[in-house]
């Protein structure tokens, strides 16, 4: 329970409106999607940099804790208050404040959904390639602090590649500016990209520039079933060996096949063992040149089926099963773990395979999707939390996971963070020297540890 004198501080700096500390207030910036929950004991809506800097000022002198937030879309804890504190929402800082489409550049704040960002854009002919699954809710300043990625990194890269510069709030209340409206600039070492996926630790972002792309002319959806993931594997590899870079490069193994065809009907045939949907974008003559020659390219790879959609109505219907995931994996168990580790993609075939064993050692259901193009694979730990000892199962399958991950040559974390989530895992990934490297910097911009505390770094 933070003090009256602080609560008045808080309000004269946002205004009466903009601080909430209500019980029901409180729940609901308490959680997000990993279902962990910690109350904080205000909430606070500051409108400019200049109110998050004397926001920042105020908990620096009092020493309490804060926690940025945007709309609390994340997998990993990365916004959530444990220990409590202040809640720093920034959803009123949602304007987009200029789109250049002479140097193809946008200017934004934070509150600004990244959905409504490409919106806005493409009615100007460009294109912000970053695409999260949660883009039609998820605010930019999370996607930058997360450094989000989406089914289009395999050809276009993630959130990172796409910033140019930032304005930030550091932990002690200055303002700085980071990078800018130049595609080129080596002038000091790059914040930018430092502060690109430091999960809100580092600096709270209140202005972003983002790099932007002439809309492509058209773009085509495919789905391929095949006979085995290792076709499937093989078949991502064939097409990029095939000098053609996809959009999008999703797969779905049996394990999620199954797990929509049971409950959606959608006559994926029995015989597939996994799923690829395929998307270009381009020239409207190359992209159907390369669509016909990826169905050349890996029919030897048991291929079973092959839809090219000849209308953007039928390559909604190509993407059901894929949007079909998540209300079918409610039905499989009432609480998932969702890890987004990341392979090298010639070993996801390999990995998959030891997701299974992990799978039958421990008697989870673990259903396995995501971005084949780059070897991220969203891996969903199905349990029943109110069953004695399920979470403990699914905690020791979850740290297999990330080994057998590991010794691959990946990561743990391909798009959702560290947050508290992953935190008890980072020394398998880290050396002491880096994990000491990254505290370093972390003393150095917030020495008092009031921004964020708790998340990355194992306690």
């Amino acid at each position: 329970m933070l003090e009256a004198r602080i609560l008045a501080e808080l309000r004269k700096i946002a205004g009466n409106i903009n601080v909430a500390t209500e019980p029901q207030d409180l729940v609901c910036y308490s959680y997000d999607a990993t279902q962990m929950e910690y109350l904080p004991d205000a909430i606070v809506f500051p409108a400019n940099a200049t109110e998050v800097s004397a926001i920042l000022r105020l908990a620096n002198r009092e020493r309490l804790a804060v926690f940025p937030r945007g709309a609390g879309s994340g997998f990993s804890g990365g916004s959530l208050p444990k220990g409590g504190g202040i809640v720093l929402v920034t959803t009123r800082m949602n304007k987009i404040l200029s789109i250049d489409t002479d140097n193809l550049v946008a200017v934004v704040e934070p509150g600004v959904i990244t959905g409504d960002l490409q919106d806005a854009v493409e009615k100007e002919g460009l294109f912000y390639p970053p695409d999260p699954a949660s883009l039609r809710f998820s605010t930019l300043g999370g996607n930058v602090a997360e450094c989000a990625g989406g089914p289009r990194a395999v050809k276009y890269g993630v959130t990172k590649d796409f910033v140019l510069g930032l304005e930030v709030v550091l932990p002690t209340g200055d303002i700085i500016t980071t990078g800018g409206k130049t595609v080129k600039g080596v002038v000091g070492y790059d914040l930018t990209k430092l502060l690109c996926g430091s999960e809100g630790t580092l600096g709270i972002i209140t202005r972003i520039i983002v790099r932007l792309l002439p809309l492509p002319e058209t773009r085509k959806t495919m789905l391929a079933v095949f006979d085995s993931i290792e076709g499937a594997a093989a078949a991502v590899a064939t097409i990029i060996r095939g000098r053609i870079i996809p959009t999008t490069l999703e797969f779905m193994d049996h394990s999620a096949l199954k797990c929509v065809e049971s409950q959606f009907s959608l006559g994926i045939s029995a015989a597939a063992e996994a799923v690829l949907i395929i998307e270009l974008d381009g020239e409207r003559d190359v992209v159907e040149k390369q669509t016909a020659r990826i169905g050349q390219l890996i029919r030897p790879l048991g291929l079973i089926d092959f839809k090219p959609a000849a209308t953007a109505a039928e390559a909604e219907e190509l993407w059901k099963a894929r949007r079909l995931m998540s209300p079918a994996l409610k039905k499989v168990n009432p609480d998932k773990i969702n890890e987004d580790i990341v392979v090298p993609r010639s070993r996801v075939p390999d990995i998959i395979r030891r997701i299974e064993a992990i799978r039958e050692k421990y008697g989870i259901p673990i259903v396995n999707f995501g971005h084949a193009g780059d070897g991220n694979i969203h891996v969903n730990i199905m349990i029943d939390r109110s069953i004695p000892g399920e979470s403990d199962k699914a905690e020791e399958a979850v740290r297999e996971i990330f080994q057998a991950t590991l010794d691959m040559g990946g990561t743990m974390s391909g798009e959702h963070g560290v947050g508290l989530s992953k935190a008890p895992y980072i020394p398998l990934e880290l050396s002491p020297e880096q994990i000491a490297a990254m505290k370093a910097i972390k003393h150095a911009l917030d020495p008092n540890n009031i921004l964020n505390p708790g998340k990355i770094f194992p306690e």
